[in-house]
């Protein structure tokens, strides 16, 4: 229903301030906004814009990147300073990739092409007036559904930070790339940030790229049209088309072949995916996060990934802290992680056993610490978890001050690949250096082995 000029003025409905020095752009979106039911104010530039934001109070902004008297980037700045419980999304030229990862950069909620699309522009819209009250600090809590074991938890200043950065970053629909090392909680931060964004009440859907064999990516991701190949007997969507409205987490990104690196950059800067089979595009709108243990620098560098894709997922790097960064909250793990495998009636450690836990280095972090836990519950006698029960790797241990305990001289990398090269290779020998049976064996994909195998230095049969 058509909403009137003064209806709209009221001050009882959500405005927009609509800043571009296009006239026709500005009565295309404030005709938008109308039938919307929404208030809009439009200026035409930047000085005009900061006048409006000194007087009123907006839902949102839609701000173009050139004008007048200014950068749109400079209104951006401007919000996120002094009006941060208002999202602002910019428009840029068509092409103008560089514009639009900078506006993110900046702390855009997100980005729309020239020529306008009517579609995308109302799904931005309603996506930014519904975003949630922006939480406090400490606040972040578990995404529905995952109990205990999706909790950040923890009093560490490293999980404090993490927690301060998932809610900024529920606030922005831009790229988020998650970086850390295999079980410091990548996925969960994935689920936390998609929890509280405005996009909480659609799927969320996890995508391991290295579970995936290459010959069925591009199918998998973008779907297929009834017999576009062998065994395709009838339409599919893909993990974009599954996602629609939601997020899109591509975990271990850094094992995507080269060539289906290609077709994900154009899904990303065109929004459009093409089904195998198809020959015309759809939209699609989905918040792309993405993770990997390596350090995907290293491998743009190396020439297995590529740099235009890096830029465009790395848009800003959410760091997840090893285990071994933040002692101080293994206590808490371990009484929570105890709760969710044993109830009410979990057993006891003994001051021993929790001083061996937080003397402990977790190469493989809280993934290893549960399932350090769970073992230990199983071999404990009388409920009471001893030092012997946890069988802990001789010589992972370190000291109060982070220092490798009875390793005088080696770095806390040193010690990582020293344990990891250990595990595959007693991985390889009880497989008979199967390499595909040891991968299974560790809980990776192949090809993540095999990047192991290679940076580690090991050879088939190496003692």
């Amino acid at each position: 229903m058509a909403v009137s000029r003064s209806e709209r003025r009221s001050g009882e409905l959500p405005r927009v301030l609509v800043v571009d020095d296009e006239a026709d752009i500005r009565e295309l979106v404030d005709l938008t906004l109308v039938r919307m039911g929404l208030s809009a104010d439009c200026a035409g530039s930047v000085g005009e814009a900061k006048g409006f934001l000194e007087r009123e109070r907006y839902s949102l902004c839609l701000t173009d990147m050139r004008l007048p008297d200014g950068e749109g980037l400079e209104i951006v700045r401007l919000i996120g300073e002094r009006y941060p419980e208002t999202p602002v999304a910019v428009i840029t030229a068509f092409g103008s990739a560089d514009n639009a990862v900078a506006a993110l950069k900046a702390g855009a909620f997100d980005y729309l092409a020239k020529p306008v699309a009517l579609d995308q522009l109302r799904t931005l819209i309603k996506s930014a007036i519904s975003l949630p009250p922006a939480q406090k600090s400490g606040e972040v809590s578990a995404a529905p559904g995952q109990g205990l074991s999706a909790q950040l938890i923890g009093v560490s200043p490293a999980i404090e930070s993490v927690r301060d950065m998932i809610a900024k970053l529920a606030r922005s629909q831009a790229p988020v790339y998650i970086s850390g090392e295999s079980g410091s909680g990548k996925e969960m931060a994935a689920r936390l940030i998609h929890g509280q964004s405005a996009r909480h009440a659609a799927p969320f859907v996890p995508v391991n790229c290295g579970a995936i064999p290459e010959n069925l990516m591009e199918s998998e991701f973008f779907g297929y049209r009834k017999g576009a190949f062998t065994g395709a007997d009838g339409d599919r969507d893909g993990f974009f088309q599954a996602a629609h409205g939601g997020t899109l987490f591509l975990d271990e990104v850094a094992d995507l072949p080269l060539a289906m690196q290609v077709k994900l950059l154009r899904a990303i800067q065109e929004k459009k995916v093409r089904k195998v089979g198809y020959a015309t595009e759809e939209p699609v709108d989905v918040r792309i996060l993405s993770a990997t243990h390596r350090k995907l620098a290293d491998c743009v560098d190396a020439g297995t990934f590529r740099q235009d894709l890096y830029y465009r997922l790395n848009v800003i790097e959410l760091k997840m802290p090893a285990l071994r960064e933040r002692q101080e909250d293994i206590p808490l793990l371990v009484e929570a992680v105890l709760q969710r495998i044993c109830g009410g009636c979990p057993p006891v450690l003994s001051a021993e056993a929790m001083q061996a836990l937080s003397r402990y280095a977790y190469p493989g972090n809280v993934r290893e610490l549960e399932n350090i836990l769970e073992r230990a519950t199983a071999l404990c006698s009388n409920d009471i978890v001893t030092p012997d029960d946890l069988q802990l790797a001789a010589g992972t241990g370190v000291d109060g001050v982070g220092s490798v305990e009875g390793r005088a001289g080696e770095t806390l990398d040193d010690l990582v690949n020293r344990v990891e090269k250990q595990a595959i290779l007693d991985a390889l020998a009880k497989t008979g250096f199967n390499r595909t049976a040891a991968a299974r064996l560790l809980g990776v994909t192949f090809r993540s082995l095999r990047y192991r195998i290679e940076r580690l230095g090991i050879e088939d049969g190496a003692e």
